[in-house]
Parts: structure tokens; sequence; C-alpha cells
């Protein structure tokens, strides 16, 4: 997260063999004609633990499940290398290491639901404003950085695969605005690698995935932003360069990169220009200016949006608003999207002691009743 998504058959791989610089999958298991319905539930693990349960018609039931139940068909986990302190210390907001991350994504598999996987290549958040490397990664430059981040990406999807589990997409870094892995893949500032060294360790992370299994589609993602210039530069300069993926990612949140009319020039403007299929990977609303824990929401009275008020009824009109946007496109223009951290619910941190800050912007209430919205979903 940050504050600066099939007719996935013949016609999406006709876009890809247009675009000399991907590799056309031979087959792929996203290639059906649905649109993706996700939601983000990396910190469903930790927020169980806490003692939140979830309920189906009054009935305690598992989050994964009502998901399924009411239309959700992807799912997706961020995954951090090392995100304990050197004493063991988990630091929060969902404490995701591959292998507490595979739980969720064997329950998500379990129930039909395919599985997009995002990498932030750091131990803890990646986003425009940070992009650290994990602590054992901190002096490694150069090959010896690309020979760690081919290890990890591995090391992550064999102990799925030895689990019965393989990812359908991964994202390869988080929200890379300005790179990843700083100040190596950093694109601009002091010390920074530039766009040919970003490129170079991201085509490195493509090979790696496509050599596991062809079929993994790659995504790019970008934070959104209220001016289509960011990404003529951004895009224009790692085209270029010959970077290597398959769907253009996005975070969308209204009250940060414009309104509904903005997001709909822009994957107009985005897909006609660089011939990708566009995914939104991040989107969110408030259903309340209420706060669970007294811990600060990221939603507060400045970020509501006209025509759609912090209620339950506002977060369902912008969810319809929102998707009717979406699919408005050809299936072959855009994917579909993922509601972001829509379990989130409780105490449970953004950080280890620390509250949370999502807990107006779920799919559930604060009891773990469904909210309208996820009707959206099923309807």
């Amino acid at each position: 997260m940050s504050k600066s998504f099939l007719l996935m058959g013949v016609s999406i791989i006709l876009i890809f063999l247009s675009c000399s610089n991907v590799s056309s999958p031979e087959s792929s298991s996203t290639n059906e004609n649905i649109f993706i319905k996700g939601v983000d539930v990396s910190t469903l693990n930790e927020v169980e633990s806490s003692g939140v349960r979830f309920y189906y018609n009054g009935i305690q039931s598992d989050g994964v499940k009502i998901l399924k139940n009411f239309g959700v068909n992807w799912i997706r986990v961020r995954i951090w290398n090392n995100p304990y302190g050197d004493l063991g210390n988990p630091y929060g907001g969902g404490n995701c290491d591959y292998t507490n991350m595979t739980k969720i994504v064997l329950r998500a598999k379990n129930e039909g639901i395919k599985v997009l996987l995002d990498f932030h290549y750091s131990d803890w958040w990646a986003d425009p404003g940070k992009q650290n490397k994990p602590k054992s990664w901190t002096n490694l430059r150069g090959n010896e950085l690309i020979s760690s981040l081919t290890n990890f990406t591995l090391e992550v999807l064999n102990y799925m695969k030895s689990k019965g589990v393989v990812p359908d997409m991964i994202q390869v870094g988080n929200e890379v605005n300005n790179g990843f892995l700083w100040p190596d893949g950093m694109i601009a500032g002091t010390n920074a690698g530039g766009f040919s060294n970003f490129v170079k360790i991201f085509n490195s992370a493509y090979d790696c995935i496509k050599n596991f299994d062809n079929k993994i589609l790659v995504i790019l993602h970008l934070a959104g932003d209220k001016n289509k210039s960011f990404f003529d530069w951004f895009l224009g300069n790692v085209i270029n360069l010959g970077i290597k993926f398959d769907i253009l990612g996005l975070s969308y949140y209204p009250y940060w990169h414009g309104d509904l009319n903005y997001l709909k020039e822009l994957i107009d403007y985005l897909s006609k220009k660089y011939s990708k299929p566009i995914l939104i990977v991040e989107t969110a609303y408030a259903w309340t200016l209420s706060d669970y824990d007294g811990y600060p929401n990221v939603f507060g009275s400045n970020q509501i949006v006209t025509n759609y008020p912090p209620t339950k009824d506002g977060q369902n009109k912008f969810l319809l608003d929102f998707i009717s946007v979406l699919k408005s496109f050809d299936k072959n223009k855009v994917l579909g999207f993922f509601y972001w951290e829509g379990c989130w619910v409780g105490a449970t941190g953004w950080s280890n002691g620390l509250g949370n800050p999502w807990d107006n912007q779920t799919l559930f209430d604060w009891e773990g009743n469904p909210l309208p919205s996820l009707d959206v979903f099923k309807n």
C-alpha cells in the first residue's frame, strides 16, 4: 500500500506476441474468460490468530470460504523475505514470510481460488517511499544481488510446489514507481542504479519465474499517479530498455489518485499506448469514519470522495461504480481488480505494538460479518 488487475485466451496471447520484449506463455492457467474479482488477504493469518472470527449468515465460518461464497475468485498475498528482528520477534503487518503465506495459498487453492503473489523483495512494507533491501542483502551488489533475488524467488516457488500449489500470477516488486532494492534498483536519487539497473534486476526475476513455470504471468506494479506524464516517463524508459512483463498492475485509491473519470481516462490512455492488459491490484474505500482500536486510520474525513460517503452504502456504491468503469473496457484490456486487505479486522497492527490503520476500509464489520459491499463481488 502507498499514499504517493480473462478474454485471457487467444486475445491476450496476441497482445503478448505483439510486444517484442515479452515472451508469450505457451498456455496459462489464467487464460479464461473470467473477470478477476480478488481480495488481498495478507493479514488473514495474524488476524485469526488474534481471535477474530468471521461469519456467514450468522454462522462462524472460514474467512476464505466466505470470500468464495461471495464470488471472490482470486486472492493476493504479499511475500516478505524475513519479517523478524534479531531475537525472532515479528515485525507485524501480517508477518508475511512465505511459509505463513503458503498456508493462505493452500486454503485458497482448496476452494478453487487463484493466487497472485506479491514479492516485495524486502523484509517489510515496500512502496514508492521505501524499498529497503532485506537485511541479509544489505551489502550485496551487482550479480550477487541478482543471484540472491533469483535464489529467494525459487526458494519460495519450490516450497509452494512441494506443498502442492503454484501461483497463477506474480508481481516483481510492489509499487515500484522509483524502483526497488534501493539503491541498486533505485531509479532516481543519490547513488541510484537508474532505469538500466532496475530493468536488469527486474528481468532477472521475470526470467527466473518463467523458467520455473512459463504459465505464470508476471506483473509490473505501479502506484497510481494523478498525472499521465509519470506513466509515460516510467514506462517509456523501461520499455526502451527491454523490460519483460505480461500485465501492467496499478494501485488505485480514489482519495489519492483521482476520481473514477480520471481512472477511466487513464486506463484508456495506457491500454492504447502500451498494449498491455491492465489489472488494478489494489483499491479500497471506507465504510465508516469510526475507529475500532483507537489507532489513527488512513482514511479520515479528508479522504472523502464526492458521491461516496464513508458509510456501508457509500462503500457499496463506490465498488459498483468502480467495477462498472473496469467492465466498460474489453476483457483483453482490463482483467479485473483486487480489493486491498478486506479481512484486516480487529486490532492487528501494521507494525508490532502499533494499531490497525485499515479497520474502516475492510469488507467485514468489526464483528466479522460481511458488509454489503461483498454482495458486489457476487452480483
